[in-house]
């Protein structure tokens, strides 16, 4: 292609929409109390709050979905994420629908396997088959189509096709299965460039398979994150992940950072489980055991978002030049709000974006 060729071709070319960076919020308060967190995210500018969904751990997503619809007006809401094996697909599409009545063009339906909601009480994760058929039924419901319940027909009065449905993976297949089904992917395998490539990767070989233009299925990335000028201090407190990640068969992934981990299946004195301890400082003390300070601070610079401002802001547009479409930022901790997080990006990090860090 000639230089003026080429050069028509840029200035004819789409703009790349802007990096959307979104917020995660537990459900670890009174519905009321977490809407003021939630506006203060928009407030800053936050184009996102992401809450997880897991009944034993903390107040009923949709709940607070209603109060934060109810309280904000500009920014995006969606569950990061509901499952469909403590909820039956039709009751998720009925919530999903009040949700989205309430903040038009805001609700996204985010699903995964069910990791926290299903262990605690007996139950397994969504296998992919389960998933796409219960992709299948929220979309039929949703777009106000009957769907065939064992012999009983039946649709959702009042139905909202306009609720798109993302899916949470980490696995291929998973990934496979999320590109070729949902509106979206959110992508579990953190902000390291050497996971991000074959996640996406595999992505687009779903859409592919599916006929669907890989480019279009928007990537939302999540990822511990923190503001600090001293990383290895604050890395420590990311043992517990690391050693879950371990101890669920993601020994693969932390070698790519040249971590080497040997965690038991069971790990006493920590209750529910090492991602969402009660007692974190108990749990980063226990996990020391497996987990050194130098592994705890390998992960944090290659997986997560710890960091100055301006490196955040440095790394942020390094996972956008990528492809990926969005983030959602992660405080560590399940059971307060994200309040220093919000602050700190919003004050610092999302100027810097506004003024053309990242485009």
């Amino acid at each position: 292609m000639s230089t003026a060729a080429t050069a028509t071709a840029t200035a004819t070319a789409a703009p790349r929409a802007a990096l959307r960076v979104g917020v995660r919020v537990p459900p670890c308060d009174r519905a009321d109390r977490l809407v003021e967190s939630v506006r203060r995210a928009e407030e800053l500018g936050f184009d996102q709050v992401w809450f997880p969904d897991s009944q034993l751990l903390w107040r009923d997503v949709f709940t607070v979905l209603t109060a934060a619809a109810l309280g904000t007006d500009r920014i995006g809401l969606g569950t990061a994420v509901t499952n469909l094996v403590t909820r039956h697909p039709a009751v998720v599409a009925s919530a999903a629908r009040s949700v989205a009545e309430l903040a038009p063009g805001r609700f996204t339906l985010g699903l995964g396997v069910g990791n926290s909601s299903v262990g605690p009480i007996g139950l397994h994760p969504s296998t992919g088959a389960a998933l796409r058929e219960g992709i299948g039924v929220l979309r039929a419901l949703l777009s106000g189509d009957e769907w065939d319940f064992g012999g009983a027909r039946s649709r959702l009065r009042d139905p909202r096709p306009d609720v798109p449905i993302h899916m949470a993976a980490s696995g291929p297949r998973n990934l496979r299965l999320a590109g070729e089904t949902a509106d979206g992917v959110i992508l579990l395998s953190g902000a390291s460039p050497k996971t991000l490539t074959g996640a996406t990767a595999r992505v687009r070989e779903g859409a592919e398979a599916a006929g669907r233009d890989a480019e279009s299925v928007p990537l939302t990335v999540s990822a511990f994150c923190a503001v600090t000028d001293d990383v290895e201090a604050d890395a420590r407190r990311l043992k517990p992940v690391c050693a879950s990640i371990a101890q669920n068969g993601g020994a693969p992934f932390l070698a790519l950072a040249g971590i080497e981990l040997d965690v038991p299946a069971r790990v006493e004195g920590v209750y529910p489980d090492l991602v969402h301890a009660e007692d974190w400082d108990a749990a980063v003390e226990i996990c020391s055991q497996w987990v050194s300070d130098e592994a705890a601070l390998r992960f944090a610079r290659e997986f997560c978002l710890f960091g100055t401002a301006q490196e955040i802001t440095e790394r942020l547009g390094e996972l956008h030049a990528t492809g990926v479409t969005g983030v959602f930022l992660q405080h560590v901790g399940s059971y307060d709000p994200p309040t220093e997080l919000i602050e700190s990006v919003g004050s610092t990090v999302l100027p810097a974006l506004r003024r053309g860090a990242v485009r």
